[in-house]
């Protein structure tokens, strides 16, 4: 392991997310904001959903917001720097184990994460203000859940920027992403599906649901969620899964 270069690389990345940092903000907050105005003003305010649901939406949005964050920043960068721009061979070139530019990168994406989910609070808490009733009693077990939905999005879009290809961008979006956010109890609690019972367990294979269950907990534990300590193991199983498979992938391709 060679740190100077390690730190180097991660540097490079964060000066460039620095001086892009605004249409990041503006391209990973647009949709969840656009939630929140839908679902956090005008469909409560119209009596259409109880007040109170404007603290049962902001964690699934931080949630979204952190996961699409995450994969973007890892994914389509890689998606061009292998295909198009074959920038990653000059990386490829570093003084350093083709692993850790790896781990590198999803550092890199976990820090993009980790920015967008905190600028969803304090947005998401004013644009729906009042009414929102944030519980902030486990700071640790929130630090925790963060951490690991952001290694979640990273570590995924490791996986997802060495699995697909450029022309494969938008069916990426389509069947994997859209499923992912509309089946990851975002918008509702995971016992809300009790009415679908079936639906219920499948969607347990779904990581977003703990990503949300998890945040829900730590911040609105008034409201039904799973169990942390049931959020916090399944999300770390499913962190070491996918990111395993992503530094195979990555060195796979790589080494092509």
């Amino acid at each position: 392991m060679n740190w100077q270069t390690f730190m180097a690389l991660l540097g490079r990345d964060v000066r460039v997310a620095r001086r892009n940092f605004i249409r990041v903000i503006v391209l990973n907050l647009l949709q969840p904001m656009l939630f929140v105005f839908v679902f956090g003003q005008v469909m409560t305010r119209s009596g259409l959903m109880a007040d109170s649901y404007k603290s049962l939406l902001l964690p699934g949005i931080i949630a979204i917001s952190m996961v699409m964050s995450g994969i973007q920043a890892v994914a389509m960068p890689l998606i061009a720097e292998f295909q198009f721009s074959r920038e990653i061979e000059d990386r490829l070139l570093a003084p350093i184990n083709v692993r850790w530019l790896a781990v590198e990168k999803v550092v890199a994406g976990m820090v993009q994460a980790m920015v967008a989910g905190l600028v969803v609070i304090p947005t998401g808490w004013l644009m729906m203000s009042p009414g929102v009733d944030l519980s902030l009693r486990s700071p640790m077990s929130f630090l925790v859940m963060a951490l690991l939905v952001a290694l979640f999005s990273s570590a995924g879009g490791l996986l997802l920027g060495c699995s697909v290809g450029q022309t494969e961008i938008g069916l990426m979006f389509s069947l994997v992403l859209a499923p992912l956010i509309s089946f990851g109890c975002a918008y509702y609690p995971w016992s809300a599906l009790k009415a679908f019972p079936i639906l219920q367990k499948v969607v347990l294979l779904n990581p977003l649901v703990y990503a949300s269950e998890g945040l829900r907990g730590s911040l609105v534990p008034q409201f039904q969620h799973m169990p942390l300590a049931v959020t916090i193991a399944a999300m770390a199983v499913v962190d070491v899964l996918i990111f395993a498979f992503g530094l195979a992938q990555f060195q796979k391709k790589a080494v092509s």
